[in-house]
């Protein structure tokens, strides 16, 4: 296992590498966090290199009140990753979703927010890397019951690569991590 010095996006390229290169020997599908399109121009630029011949996948954020009904995504930058062969997966997130709706307006915490945070201790990668996999899994883009590789990141960037067979949403405890390939070292709190 790698590890980073530092969690944040200094290690995207370093992650994407071993990302791209894990999913090529196990013939896998790569899905990948990516708000803005940076993280995924990283991990097509990897591809590339590695000539990977699988499939990538980009979970991005959903539009939110927030942002007035803007998705953080420019739409050019959705085009170019959908021109490069790219996947897109537009959901709420599986581990906070509805549950941070109610627990923001109502107080209190909820079971999935209890698993994110558990995974959290891993870096906030691990949590990333999970939640895509199992949003990517609930949108019918990648196969049930397939190892796939995930890669997420802490804040910008990707910082975290694991290899993991998700369950769907609605069956969320079946999901198995296998293999971390990179993660930060985390010597302090975040």
């Amino acid at each position: 296992m790698l590890l980073f010095s530092n969690p944040g996006c200094s290690n995207t390229a370093a992650a994407a590498h071993e990302a791209i290169r894990k999913a090529k020997q196990l013939k896998t599908d790569v899905i990948f966090a990516s708000s803005t399109g940076k993280t995924a121009r990283a991990v097509i630029d990897e591809a590339q290199k590695q000539d990977y011949p699988g499939k990538l996948i980009c979970v991005r954020s959903v539009s939110d009140a927030k942002n007035h009904g803007q998705n953080r995504m420019p739409t050019q930058i959705q085009k170019e990753l959908l021109d490069h062969g790219v996947v897109i997966v537009t959901a709420a997130h599986a581990l906070s979703g509805g549950e941070r709706g109610l627990s923001s307006q109502q107080g209190g915490i909820y079971p999935l927010e209890i698993m994110a945070a558990t995974l959290r201790t891993f870096g906030q990668g691990a949590k990333v890397c999970f939640e895509c996999a199992v949003m990517a899994l609930d949108a019918d883009v990648i196969e049930w019951g397939k190892a796939i590789v995930a890669l997420g990141g802490t804040s910008e960037g990707a910082d975290t690569a694991m290899v993991l067979t998700p369950g769907y949403s609605a069956s969320i405890l079946s999901t198995r991590i296998h293999e971390i390939l990179c993660k930060p070292a985390l010597m302090q709190a975040e």
